[in-house]
C-alpha cells in the first residue's frame, strides 16, 4: 500500500504496530477501521492515563465511565435513576455551524437513550471568538440555530447552558452538547454484545456518505483553507426521524429480547460493533451488502465508516428478531439483520459473500496505542508568575464600568440565545435558563434533579490546576444555590495538541485539578469525552483554544417545591455576603476590559471551604432561612448584584468596608463566594447560622428603590437606574450578534 495512503490514515509508527498485530498487510478497509478505532477521538490514546486519576464511584453512583452515558440514583425509594453525559462537536460546527452542531444534540441523545432513559433535557457549554469579525457571528447564530432546530423538533428542551466569548476560539469555537434522561434501574440497557448466534440487527435511517471519517476529522488540527474540503465529514441530521428512533427504541425495550443496544456515533458501524463486541467478549460478524444505504455504489469502506445520524445497532435473542424488528418498521425505520454475534473475538466483514475484512477486536480496542506524552511549563506560565494588577489603572467613572461589563457578550443576558430554544416541552422545567441552574421536576416522585454547566477557560489558562479545580467548584456551587445536592460529574475536556508539551501540562495540571476537587466535593466523574487538537494551523504556526475542562454538574433536591432561585425577592430584605472578598482580578472580565488581555495567576479555591460553604448554603435553603442565592462569579459582586436585581426590577442599597482598591473588590472574580438575602425578621438566625458553620457571613446591605447603589468605605461608587441596566443587559449580545 502507498505510503501517503497509509498516513493519510495513521502514523507510520502506528502502520508497522497493526502489521505486528495481524501478522500481515491490512488492506484499505481494515486501514480505514483502524484508523477510526485508533484515533484520538475513540482511543483516547494520549488521555487514558490521565484519565484514570479520576474518582468514579459513590453509593449513589448506579453506571460510571465506559458505557454509553453515566447513570446516578435520584430516587432510592422509587428507584429512578438519571442517565447524562457531554460531548463534543467542535470542528464540525465551524465548518458547517448549522449541521455540526444539530448533529451533536442529535448524538448525544442517542448516547441517553441508549441506555433506556427517556431524554427530558439538553444543555450546550459555547465557546465563540469576537463578535467583531463577520464569519464568528454567522457560526454563533449558525450553532444557535442548529441547537434550537434539533431540539425543538425532537421535543426535549433545551434548559440551560453556557457562552463564553475570547479571540482563542476565533477559528476553533467550541460546541458541547449535554442530554438527560430519566430510567428506573430495572429498565437500564447496556452495549455488551451476547449469545453466540444472537442477530445483529441494523435499525433507523439508511447510510449514506456524510460524516466519513468524522472521527479522524475530529482529531486533527486543519487550516481555514481547508474547511470547503472538510464539510463532507460533517453528518446532517433529521430530528423528525431522530424522535421516531427514540420511541420506535424505548417501545422495543419494553419488550423481551434486547440484549445490547449501542448507539452509531463516531465512527459509525465500525465503533458500534467494535465496541459492542469488546464489552461482551466477543465476536460480531457483519454481511455489509445488507446495510440499508441512501446512495449509489456504496463501499464497504464508506459503509463502516460513515457516520450518518438517526442509526443504531442491536442485538437481540435468536428467534426474537422478527419481533423486535416490527417495533421499528412500526415506526417507519429499516430493520434489517445485517450479521451475528460469533465466539471468536474478531470483527469479520462480507461483502456479497466474499470476506473483506477479519480483524481481532482487541487490536481494534485494547491493544491500541497508549501514548505517555511528555509535558512542560508553558513559558507564558513564567512570564505571567510577577504580574502585579495594580498596574491596571482605577477607573474614574465606575457606572461606566459596570455598563460596559453588563453588554459584555461573555456577561450579557443569553435571552436571545435560549428564547429561541423550547425549554418548557414536557413541562418538567421549574427554573428557567437564565439562574444559576436548570431545575427539573421528576414525575412520579417529589424529587428535583439540578443541572450547571461551567468552564472559565482564562482561568484555565492561567493556572490550569486551579482552574480545573474551580470548573467543578462553580458548577458543584450554581446547582447548590437552587438547594440541591452535587451528585456527580461529566465533563468534555477541550484542549489544544497534545503533541505540544505544553497544550499536555495544561492537561495534565487541569486533570490533576479536577480530580482533586471532585474527591473532596464527592462529585464523581461518571461519563465523559476528550476533544484534542483544538487549534488551527496559522501563517506564523498554530493558534490553539485556552484550555477548556466544560464540566457539567447534576445534584438532587429532595423536594422540589423548596427549590431556590438567584432573584431578590422582596423590599426591605438584608443582603448577605457569604465568603470572603480579596479583590483578586487576574483572568477576570474586568481585566480583560481594563487591559485587552488576561494576565498573572488567575484564581483560586479552598476546597474544604468550598463543602463547608455548599452544605452550609444547601442546608439553609433547605430550612426556608433565605430567600433568594446567586454565586459571584464573571464580573464580581457587582454584576452579581444587578443580575439578582433584574428579574423583579427590584434595586438594592450596599456598602463595603473592606481594605480593598474599590474596583477591585467591586469586579474581583475569587471564588466561594456566594450573595443571599433573608427578611429582616430572619436576620439574626441567618448570621448564627452560617457563624455556627464557620461560613463568614455579612449583611452589605437592603433590597429596595429603583436603583442599584454600592459604596465603599462611605464613598458612592455605583449609582444605576435598574431599568436603564436591565436594558443594557438584555439587549447587547443580540445587538453585537447582528452586527450593531
Amino acid at each position: 500500500m502507498d505510503r501517503k495512503v497509509i498516513e493519510s490514515h495513521v502514523t507510520w509508527e502506528e502502520y508497522q504496530r497493526i502489521k505486528e498485530l495481524l501478522g500481515r498487510e491490512p488492506n484499505l478497509v481494515e486501514l480505514g477501521i483502524f484508523s477510526a478505532m485508533w484515533s484520538e477521538h475513540c482511543s483516547y490514546k494520549s488521555s487514558r492515563p490521565h484519565l484514570k486519576k479520576f474518582p468514579t464511584k459513590a453509593p449513589w453512583v448506579v453506571q460510571g465511565p465506559g458505557e454509553n452515558a453515566g447513570i446516578i440514583m435520584v430516587d432510592e425509594e422509587k428507584e429512578i435513576c438519571a442517565a447524562f453525559k457531554v460531548e463534543s462537536h467542535n470542528h464540525p460546527s465551524y465548518i458547517e455551524p448549522f449541521h455540526g452542531a444539530a448533529t451533536g444534540v442529535g448524538g448525544i441523545l442517542r448516547d441517553v437513550f441508549t441506555m433506556g432513559a427517556r431524554p427530558v433535557a439538553c444543555m450546550d457549554s459555547l465557546r465563540f471568538g469576537e463578535l467583531h469579525d463577520p464569519k464568528m457571528r454567522y457560526v454563533a447564530k449558525g450553532v444557535v440555530s442548529g441547537i434550537s432546530h434539533y431540539g425543538n423538533c425532537v421535543g426535549v428542551p433545551t434548559v440551560g447552558g453556557e457562552v463564553y466569548f475570547d479571540s482563542c476560539y476565533q477559528t476553533n469555537p467550541l460546541v458541547n452538547a449535554f442530554a438527560l434522561g430519566i430510567v428506573r434501574k430495572d429498565n437500564i440497557f447496556y452495549a455488551r454484545a451476547a449469545g453466540v448466534g444472537n442477530p445483529v440487527i441494523y435499525v433507523g435511517a439508511k447510510t449514506g456518505r456524510d460524516g466519513i471519517h468524522g472521527a479522524t476529522m475530529a482529531s486533527e488540527e486543519f487550516s481555514s483553507e481547508e474547511e470547503v474540503e472538510k464539510k463532507v465529514n460533517v453528518q446532517v441530521g433529521d430530528p423528525f426521524m431522530e424522535k421516531l428512533l427514540i420511541e420506535a427504541c424505548l417501545e422495543a425495550m419494553e419488550k423481551e429480547g434486547i440484549v445490547a443496544i449501542q448507539d452509531m456515533g463516531a465512527a459509525g458501524l465500525t465503533s458500534s460493533s467494535v465496541e459492542m463486541a469488546s464489552r461482551g467478549g466477543v465476536g460480531v460478524e457483519l454481511w455489509l451488502d445488507r446495510v440499508p444505504t441512501r446512495e449509489e455504489g456504496m463501499t464497504p469502506y464508506e459503509i463502516m465508516l460513515s457516520e450518518s445520524q438517526e442509526r443504531m445497532l442491536v442485538v437481540c435473542e435468536k428467534g426474537k428478531e422478527e419481533e423486535i424488528m416490527e417495533v421499528f418498521r412500526k415506526w417507519d425505520l429499516d430493520a434489517v439483520v445485517i450479521g451475528e454475534v460469533i465466539s471468536e473475538p474478531v470483527l469479520r466483514l462480507y461483502w456479497h459473500g466474499d470476506k473483506v475484512a477479519e480483524l481481532p477486536i482487541k487490536a481494534l480496542t485494547d491493544e491500541a496505542p497508549v501514548y505517555y506524552r511528555p509535558f512542560k511549563v508553558p513559558k507564558y506560565i513564567l512570564e505571567n508568575a510577577s504580574y502585579d494588577q495594580r498596574e491596571i489603572p482605577e477607573p474614574e467613572d465606575y457606572n461606566q464600568v459596570v455598563r460596559e461589563l453588563l453588554s459584555s457578550p461573555t456577561i450579557a443576558s443569553k435571552r436571545w440565545i435560549w428564547e429561541q430554544y423550547d425549554h418548557m416541552v414536557q413541562i418538567n422545567t421549574v427554573v428557567y435558563p437564565g439562574s444559576d441552574a436548570a431545575l427539573l421536576r421528576v414525575k412520579g416522585s417529589k424529587k428535583g434533579i439540578a443541572i450547571s454547566s461551567d468552564c472559565n477557560s482564562r482561568y484555565c489558562y492561567l493556572n490550569p490546576y486551579e482552574g480545573g479545580k474551580i470548573a467543578v467548584a462553580e458548577a458543584a456551587r450554581n446547582v447548590a444555590c437552587t438547594g440541591a445536592v452535587p451528585r456527580a460529574i461529566t465533563d468534555c475536556l477541550n484542549f489544544g495538541s497534545p503533541e505540544d508539551p505544553e497544550i499536555m501540562w495544561q492537561f495534565v495540571k487541569a486533570t490533576d485539578g479536577m480530580a482533586d476537587a471532585c474527591k473532596v466535593l464527592e462529585t464523581p466523574v461518571v461519563s465523559g469525552n476528550v476533544s484534542f487538537y483544538n487549534e488551527t494551523k496559522t501563517e506564523d504556526g498554530k493558534r490553539a483554544v485556552y484550555p477548556t475542562p466544560t464540566v457539567v454538574c447534576v445534584g438532587v433536591i429532595d423536594d422540589v417545591e423548596k427549590r431556590m432561585t438567584s432573584d431578590f425577592k422582596d423590599e426591605g430584605d438584608y443582603i448577605i455576603l457569604l465568603g470572603e472578598n480579596t479583590g483578586n482580578v487576574s483572568g477576570s472580565e474586568y481585566q480583560k476590559l481594563r487591559t485587552g488581555g488576561i494576565k498573572g495567576r488567575g484564581q483560586s479555591v479552598d476546597l474544604r471551604f468550598e463543602k463547608t460553604l455548599q452544605e452550609a448554603l444547601i442546608e439553609a435553603i433547605k430550612e426556608g432561612l433565605i430567600k433568594h442565592a446567586h454565586d459571584v462569579s464573571e464580573g464580581g459582586i457587582a454584576v452579581n448584584l444587578f443580575e439578582s436585581a433584574f428579574p423583579r426590577e427590584l434595586g438594592f442599597t450596599v456598602e463595603f468596608d473592606d481594605d480593598l482598591r474599590s474596583d477591585f473588590l467591586l469586579f474581583g472574580e475569587e471564588q466561594s463566594r456566594v450573595v443571599v438575602s433573608t427578611s429582616p425578621e430572619n436576620l439574626e438566625e441567618v448570621l448564627d447560622f452560617f457563624k455556627k458553620r464557620t461560613v463568614p457571613a455579612k449583611v452589605i446591605g437592603r433590597v429596595g428603590g429603583e436603583e442599584g447603589v454600592i459604596k465603599h468605605k462611605g464613598k458612592e461608587l455605583v449609582r444605576l437606574s435598574i431599568k436603564e441596566a436591565k436594558e443594557i443587559y438584555e439587549s447587547s449580545l443580540e445587538k453585537k450578534l447582528l452586527g450593531e
